[in-house]
């Protein structure tokens, strides 16, 4: 008489989805790349928190990172835009469906260079959107330029130096307006775990500037981008925990001062302070502390600054809950009366 075993309950999240509905297609980057690290930190971080996936819009701009929303959340809206110019579709977007969570993934050439000027204005409007950059220091897809990211004095594989001062992307967030600015490396699973995941429950605009290392033209002596070189000069800058809201759990924190910021949706980001007198709703300290880690030559991640009480560009637009496509004509259009108006004052 034979037996049938009976196989192993499959393994979903909250809403009773499988892992396998956040992911995407298979990558085409270089093996090693440091992008494809950061799309399986998005993968775990969206099952993990149980986000439907077609509730999301991702979107990119060009270059090797912009590949990178076709490896995860298959299931989501996605839009890849051309160079630098992301920003706006996705602002367009999300006027649009104020519903949807939006998550872009770009470059420090998509970001720095040709898209800085939208990188700006995405800043200042604190946008509710989550911005990725994936940042090598170099142009990977057009064989390995400097980029606008690259620091002073580093060298290409060519044997070139930099000899121009780089953009500090965190640091451009800071001061034009960004509400969630943080710094992680890709090769740092758990920091950048918390970091995405307080990133997507925040209420405004999130920057999160990944060293991301570019295994093919910027991973060689002399790059300050490489995988030996952050791990020998990454100084966190704190240690964090990041607890759902709909999880009431105790997270085993080592003996240290611990700031607690509570995210819109009611999660907590934990932040323990690892030796050095920092608090993360202070703009300036922020700043500061970026200034020094970049005269020491350290690269220094975590958290730097959370605002959760800046009213983001929806609530300042009174942008109605529900879909503009869904609305009645009553909310959209003008009543004859307030357009009768409009022309005798055009008189």
């Amino acid at each position: 008489m034979s037996t049938t075993a009976t196989p192993p309950p499959k393994k979903v999240n909250r809403i009773g989805l499988e892992v396998v509905g956040y992911k995407g297609s298979k990558t085409t980057l270089c093996a090693g790349c440091g992008h494809n690290a950061v799309s399986e930190r998005i993968v775990e971080c969206f099952y993990e928190l149980g986000i439907q996936p077609w509730n999301v819009a991702k979107l990119s701009g060009i270059g090797c990172s912009s590949k990178t929303p076709a490896y995860f959340l298959g299931l989501s809206h996605g839009f890849n835009g051309v160079h630098g110019r992301m920003p706006s579709i996705a602002t367009g977007a999300l006027l649009g469906n104020r519903t949807l969570l939006g998550i872009g993934v770009t470059g420090d050439g998509d970001t720095a260079s040709i898209g800085l000027g939208q990188f700006m204005h995405l800043l200042r409007r604190n946008l509710p959107f989550v911005y990725v950059i994936e940042n090598n220091g170099v142009y990977g897809l057009t064989k390995g330029q400097f980029s606008a990211t690259a620091d002073l004095g580093s060298k290409l594989k060519t044997g070139v130096l930099n000899e121009l001062a780089p953009f500090d992307c965190c640091a451009l967030a800071l001061e034009w307006g960004a509400t969630f600015v943080a710094r992680s490396f890709s090769g740092d699973k758990k920091q950048l775990q918390a970091i995405l995941k307080a990133a997507i429950t925040h209420n405004g605009l999130s920057v999160i500037d990944v060293i991301s290392p570019c295994t093919t033209f910027n991973d060689h002596e002399g790059s300050t981008k490489s995988y030996s070189y952050v791990k020998d000069h990454e100084e966190q800058l704190n240690e964090l925990d990041f607890v759902p809201y709909y999880e009431d759990i105790s997270a085993e924190i080592a003996e240290g001062e611990v700031k607690e910021v509570e995210m819109h949706d009611g999660s907590k980001l934990r932040i323990k302070k690892l030796g050095r007198d920092y608090d993360p709703t202070n703009k300036f300290d922020a700043l500061k502390a970026i200034d020094e880690s970049n005269k020491n030559g350290e690269v220094l991640t975590g958290v730097y600054y959370v605002d959760t009480h800046k009213p983001n560009f929806m609530d300042m637009l009174s942008i109605d809950d529900a879909p503009l496509a869904t609305l009645p004509e009553s909310k959209i259009r003008p009543p004859k009366e307030a357009l009768d108006e409009a022309m005798e004052e055009l008189r």
